[in-house]
């Protein structure tokens, strides 16, 4: 096994040069300074073996490019630039010094593809499994934070992408078979190497139109619950706008599960979930197409009331908080 400081000084070379406004890994605490007119983002998130990923199918440079998208995702949600990562590490002794440089190297990857700097973290034995924690902290001008609780009623929703891929490359990956694993592999890549939309939710952010924003990690009916809450609103959405790619109809086909549960409950989308004035949808829609050439979807609209409503040809059901749930008794 690995000694705890010659992994530090591995992954202190790996991290790279700190711009000069940083002091990163070295000391008891990092300094850094924030720019003027801006307000600082910050989020954390702990991974867990077992829970969270599993190291059958998670490799270690896919797990460590997942660990640190899912974090720059928090900070996409809200329109901001991701700038620094903490990173602290429960490690049992079954991972050796090749499993943690891969790990690295995926880890860091993924930061420098946003300019993102490691400034520092921890690391500790496990007497278990692998536990990982992240904390990251991002920036947005002032004026341009976008939170959950902004939406109002008969705002539209819309998404950034289709749903339910990930949830569908778990069920893959849980089925160990090659031949579903090689037939689709869009879908197993969703659940390994998720990608954060920070471009898309700087330039939303940006552009005034949009009243409310979150990423989606938990499923849509959940997160949009979510939303839902802290607007102090409801939701209605439509069964047949909710976007699903041909891969996950394919895909949930074969595995014999319903491709639109995938989408509401199956959770780690990381796509971006907002609302706008309906006014305002169809230029937002022209918009991003126009910059990204890209699609988003607008699956419903928020109403006065509680919770999510979804309408269909078999009529309406409330399907509120029916994604993943993370504590539970």
């Amino acid at each position: 096994m690995v000694s705890e400081r010659q992994l530090i000084d591995y992954i202190k070379r790996a991290a790279g040069k700190t711009p000069a406004r940083v002091q990163g890994i070295g000391d008891d605490c990092a300094v850094f300074g924030a720019r003027a007119g801006c307000k600082q983002l910050v989020s954390v998130d702990t991974l867990v073996e077992g829970i969270h990923f599993d190291l059958a199918w998670h490799g270690p440079r896919e797990l460590g490019h997942k660990a640190a998208a899912v974090n720059i995702s928090d900070i996409a949600a809200m329109g901001g630039k991701p700038c620094f990562v903490l990173l602290s590490m429960a490690l049992p002794a079954r991972l050796d010094f090749a499993w943690l440089t891969a790990f690295t190297e995926g880890f860091t990857a993924e930061l420098r593809e946003y300019e993102i700097v490691l400034i520092g973290g921890d690391t500790v034995a496990s007497p278990a499994g692998l536990s990982l924690s992240i904390s990251i902290i991002g920036e947005a001008e002032e004026g341009r934070i976008l939170y959950r609780s902004g939406a109002g009623v008969d705002d539209v929703i819309m998404v950034s992408g289709p749903l339910g891929d990930a949830a569908l490359g778990l069920k893959l990956c849980r089925q160990g078979r090659k031949d579903l694993l090689a037939s689709w592999p869009r879908l197993t890549a969703a659940h390994l190497t998720p990608r954060p939309e920070v471009a898309l939710g700087r330039h939303l952010a940006a552009g005034g139109k949009v009243t409310a924003m979150l990423d989606m990690s938990d499923g849509l009916s959940t997160d949009l619950a979510h939303m839902c809450e802290a607007s102090g609103l409801g939701a209605r959405l439509d069964a047949d706008l909710i976007p699903v790619s041909a891969p996950a109809r394919q895909a949930a086909s074969a595995l014999e599960t319903d491709v639109l549960d995938a989408a509401l409950s199956g959770g780690e989308d990381y796509k971006l979930l907002f609302t706008c004035p309906a006014a305002a949808a169809e230029d937002l829609r022209q918009e991003v197409m126009a910059v990204f050439k890209r699609q988003i979807f607008r699956i419903g609209k928020m109403v006065s009331g509680r919770g999510v409503l979804l309408c269909g040809r078999d009529g309406e059901r409330d399907v509120s908080f029916q994604g993943y749930e993370h504590v539970t008794e």
